[in-house]
Order: structure tokens, then C-alpha cells, then sequence
């Protein structure tokens, strides 16, 4: 059976593409299959052409956010930030996840659980795993938790870059970090998906919050458009017949209002800087 993974990615720009990458671990790839299914037939019903059968898997995060014909996508708001105009926002999921409140989420600092620091100041001169150098979660609430401790000065004797928060958390575990932020959503899913990783670690305490990750379209997308994907977004979280797959999902709601200039991160940017503290070091 052809997938959207052997399309020719020239062949893609032409074609709409969806992609859910931001929690999709493999064993929840069903579910979110499921999930886009059903968003699908309604973005369908609504008169809206081309709508993908099957989310997009295989890009990077990048190439998704870029394409000039995504029709749904998933992103993390400090890169999107950072590249004004790139994605017109759709909307905002509220996530059940302890460390999440509304549409808003935060990093957990996770560490070894005989560590004997009692707060992120105990850190000092640690070695910090990051999963990689644009994250939100990783970096940009980590960097605003640091800030009023760092006194303008490095803070860490060494930061790596892991590529993903569950390498992150593996690296901690085996010994070869010390500390990592870790969304709070990832790290639940992490706790449930592989407790054997993570049985050893503990969170030593929490960033600053954000809104949670915001499902976008490309800027092109028509206002017409939008509006059927928030129709249909508004449908699907309200089916009962989705309610395990979105409880799966630690989904429990969306906000259909969101934020689109993404102020909340670049304030958090803009005071670490104020700081002494632009980059975490």
C-alpha cells in the first residue's frame, strides 16, 4: 500500500500534506492516525479539496512547517516565532498533563533521583542535555529559568545537544547528563510509554509556561479554509466516539482563539537577554 512516505517529496509541494509530528512516538502513531482520520472526513464535508488521507511522516519538522501546501500541522512555537509569517496559526490544544494548565504548558527539569540539588540553583556547573538549540520547551523556558540565577555568567559546565527529549532523558539516566527540560506533555507520555527509562529520574522543579504547542496551516491557506479546520477541530475534540483516543492523547480540549503573534515566548526571550542571559551557556 502506497503511504504519504513514498511521495516523491517535489511531487508533495503540489499536494496538500497534514503531519501531527510534535508528541508522535511510535506507539501512539494510531491514534493519532485515528485522530486525523476523523478531522479529515470533516474538513472534507465542509467543501475543502485535496484534503490528505494520511498524515505526512518522514519530513523534518522544518520541511513541515515550511511547505508551502500543509493543511494542518503541529509546531513549537519558539521557531515559529522566530520566522515571522511563516504559518498563520489555527489554534491551541489544552493538554492533561500535571505541569499544564488551560492552553498553557511548561518544561519539566528533570534529574537523577539521588540528585541532591533542591532547586535549579543546585545546578550549577551540571552538564545539561538539550534536546535541540530552537526548542521552546527545551531551551527558551529553561533559558527563562535560568536567567535571574545566572548573573550574566555561564551557568553550566557543559550543554549537549541530545536531538529529542526522550534521548535527553535517556542521557540523564545513563549518567551522561545531569539535567534536561523536558515539556510536560512528552514527559508524561515518556513516564507511561517507557517507565523502565525513566523510574530512576524525578522533576526538581518547573519553567515558566507558554501556550502549548499550536496547530498551524501554511500562510496561504485561505480564511475560508481556517475556519473549516477550526469547525472541524471543534467536532472532533467534542466526539464522544474519539474520547479514548484523545484521552490517549492527553488531549482534553482546544482553544479556538489563539495567539498568533507568539508574544508570550518572545517575552521570555526578550527578558532573559535583559538579563545577561541570551543564551544558555
Amino acid at each position: 500500500m502506497r503511504t504519504a512516505n513514498d511521495v516523491k517529496p517535489d511531487a508533495m509541494d503540489s499536494q496538500r500534506i497534514a503531519a501531527l509530528p510534535m508528541y508522535d512516538f511510535p506507539e501512539l502513531r494510531w491514534a493519532h492516525d485515528t485522530l486525523w482520520a476523523a478531522l479529515a472526513d470533516h474538513i472534507a464535508a465542509a467543501g475543502v479539496t485535496d484534503v490528505p488521507c494520511l498524515l505526512t511522516r518522514g519530513l523534518g519538522h522544518f520541511d513541515v512547517w515550511r511547505h508551502p501546501q500543509l493543511l494542518l500541522g503541529q509546531g513549537c512555537e519558539y521557531p515559529l516565532a522566530k520566522s515571522p509569517g511563516s504559518v498563520s496559526v489555527v489554534a491551541t490544544p489544552r493538554y492533561a498533563a500535571p505541569g499544564c494548565e488551560g492552553g498553557s504548558y511548561r518544561s519539566a527539569i528533570v534529574v537523577r533521583g539521588e540528585e541532591q540539588a533542591e532547586g535549579l540553583a543546585g545546578l550549577r556547573n551540571r552538564r545539561c542535555a538539550i534536546n535541540e538549540a530552537d526548542s521552546n520547551s527545551g531551551m527558551n523556558l529553561l533559558r527563562a529559568a535560568l536567567a535571574p540565577l545566572a548573573g550574566g555568567a555561564p551557568f553550566f559546565e557543559s550543554v549537549v545537544l541530545s536531538g529529542s527529549h526522550r534521548r535527553s532523558v535517556a542521557m540523564i539516566a545513563a549518567g551522561q547528563a545531569d539535567l534536561a527540560a523536558v515539556d510536560c506533555v512528552s514527559f508524561a507520555h515518556l513516564q507511561r510509554l517507557y517507565p523502565t527509562t525513566v523510574s530512576g529520574l524525578r522533576i526538581l522543579c518547573w519553567t515558566p509556561s507558554s501556550p502549548s504547542l499550536p496547530f498551524i496551516t501554511a500562510r496561504s491557506t485561505g480564511e475560508s479554509t481556517v475556519n473549516a479546520l477550526r469547525a472541524a477541530l471543534a467536532d472532533v475534540f467534542a466526539d464522544p466516539t474519539l474520547r479514548s483516543v484523545r484521552e490517549l492523547l492527553l488531549l482534553e480540549g482546544v482553544d479556538l482563539e489563539p495567539d498568533g503573534n507568539f508574544s508570550e515566548v518572545l517575552r521570555l526571550e526578550r527578558q532573559a537577554a535583559d538579563l545577561g542571559f541570551p543564551a544558555i551557556r
